[in-house]
This record gives structure tokens, sequence and C-alpha cells, in this order.
């Protein structure tokens, strides 16, 4: 064989070598391309499934329920949530937001005779004047019936309106159709008859509104103690309704409400993470397990974003 055979031969098997280099090389990037879809959908399934538990296990006493992201806008748990209840004392939530946007937080609201008429025992006397933001935060910490019956009179007042009127045409108005209520305090009216009503989804809505248009009125609902002032000088301190409060990190409201009709409700909004508000809201629960549902529900939520982030 002379030189140019040689290389000839030499030059096919270079040929042959470098197009195995080449079948070789395609086909480990094919079966690259061919595994790695699978491999993320396997991770999607993954952390869907981590999601979805966090909130499989969980039991509630309440008859409706539900945990709002509002951030995102989205419903994260639902237990009956467009269920239309009664409210009991978180109407009081709904006579403070309607006298905010009417009056400003800085109206005066006086205390009257009628006023204090009302079922509990605030320690305010007639004559005694407020001004809404502390009135209306001591109010909504403590469930101060005759404090949220003075805002809603000095509201209507102001609008010319009846308080069932006025609460009722702002939470329509708000978008708020499952939401109205008879009178500003959520007592029941008769035996029968509830003082507010409304679904869990409505009341995670108007929390988050009222948390934005007056967060300082929603920081009084926050302390395990409030203390007020009237511009006459006397001097108020009340419990929070909610003693397990100061336990939950990043509150940012809280509000009870519990009468026969009604039996236990508690909504809460806390901070899941830095500026991320969620809104939790057990509705027909025990007065005693209103807490435990929403700790339940606390716990559950924390535990589903630290998946999703």
């Amino acid at each position: 064989m002379d030189d140019s055979g040689i290389f000839l031969l030499n030059t096919r098997s270079r040929r042959i070598a470098a197009g195995t280099v080449i079948f070789l090389f395609v086909f480990a990037i094919g079966i690259t391309l061919y595994v790695h879809p699978y491999q993320l959908h396997d991770t999607t399934i993954t952390a869907k499934s981590k999601t979805t538990d966090a909130f499989s296990s969980v039991s509630i006493v309440g008859k409706a329920a539900i945990v709002y992201d509002l951030t995102t806008d989205k419903i994260l748990f639902s237990k009956n949530a467009h269920a239309q209840l009664p409210l009991a004392s978180i109407t009081k939530l709904l006579t403070v937001y309607t006298a905010v946007k009417y009056l400003g937080i800085h109206a005066r609201i006086p205390i009257t005779h009628a006023d204090v008429a009302v079922d509990g025992d605030s320690g305010f006397d007639p004559g005694e004047v407020f001004a809404l933001e502390p009135l209306a935060g001591f109010t909504l910490a403590g469930s101060i019936n005759d404090g949220a019956v003075a805002i809603a009179r000095a509201t209507a007042s102001r609008v010319k309106k009846s308080i069932p009127e006025l609460l009722s045409s702002v939470a329509q108005a708000s978008g708020l159709t499952q939401i109205y209520a008879l009178n500003g305090s959520g007592l029941d009216s008769s035996a029968t008859v509830s003082g507010g009503y409304g679904s869990p989804y409505d009341v995670a809505i108007l929390a988050g509104k009222l948390l934005n248009e007056a967060p300082g009125i929603a920081s009084f609902t926050t302390k395990s103690t409030t203390t007020i002032t009237s511009i006459n000088g006397i001097v108020h301190t009340k419990q929070n309704t909610d003693p397990y409060v100061t336990d939950i990190a990043g509150i940012r409201l809280s509000k009870t409400g519990y009468t026969n009709l009604a039996g236990g409700n508690l909504v809460v909004v806390f901070d899941a993470s830095f500026g991320h508000p969620v809104a939790i809201v057990v509705l027909g629960s025990t007065e005693k397990d209103r807490f435990t549902d929403v700790l339940k529900l606390i716990k559950a939520t924390r535990s589903y974003l630290a998946n999703v982030q």
C-alpha cells in the first residue's frame, strides 16, 4: 500500500471516528433534553403536594372560615366561605370603617345617656368626648358596645341616614354584598335576629380595607391592654377580648365576636412575612374554639407560604 492509500485509510478512519463522536454527543444531548422536563415536573408535583398538605389535616369547629391572602387576593383555605352568618361584634368593623370614611379619624364623638344604656360596661360617662381614632381602637379591642353605638349614631347623624341604612349602604358600595347590619354594635336584635350578618369572605375583605385606611385604629387591637383618655381628661383601660393576640407574630388586626345566635367569631390579619398580610376569619365556632381554630389556620398558612415562596 502506497502513502496515498495509507492517507486515504487514515482519513476514512478519522471521519468514522469523528462521526461516532458527533453521534454520541447528539445522543447525550437528546437524553438530557428528554429527562430534564420530567425532573422539573416531578419537582412541581412535590411542591404542590407539600402546599396542599398544609391545610389538608386542619380540622376546625367553626361553621365557616377563610384564609385570604390580601397581597395576592387569593383564597388559601375555604370552608363555607360565602355563607352568610351572624357576625356579633365583628359588625363593629363595619361601624368603624363607615365612620372613618365619613368623619375622618380626628372627628369628635360625644358619649350620650342613650349610648351607655346598651349592654356592656365600658366605664364611659355621658358627656365625655373622644377623638374617633382612639375611641374606635378602644371599641374594637375591648368590644365596647356603647362606643360602637356612639360612633354609629354620630356618623348617621352627619350623613342623615338611619344606622341600618348607613351601614348597609357602605357595605354595598364597598362590594361587600353579603354584609348588612341592623345596629352598630352587632348585639342580637332579638332571640332570633342578629345585629349583623356576613360571610367570611366579605369580613376578610372588610378587615383588609379598614387596615389600609386606618392602620392607627387597627394597631389598638394588637395589644393585650388598651388605654385611652377622653378630651375631658378621663382615663379608660380595657383588656383585649382576644387573649392570644400578643402570641401571634406579625399581628396587624384582631376582632372577636360572640352572641348566643352567632356563637364564637374571630378575625385576625397578620403579616405572614414582611409586608404580606393575610386575613383569617372563623364564624360560628364556640367561645373557646374560635381561638384554637384561628391558631390552627395561622400555623397552616405559615407552612403553606414557606413552601411556595
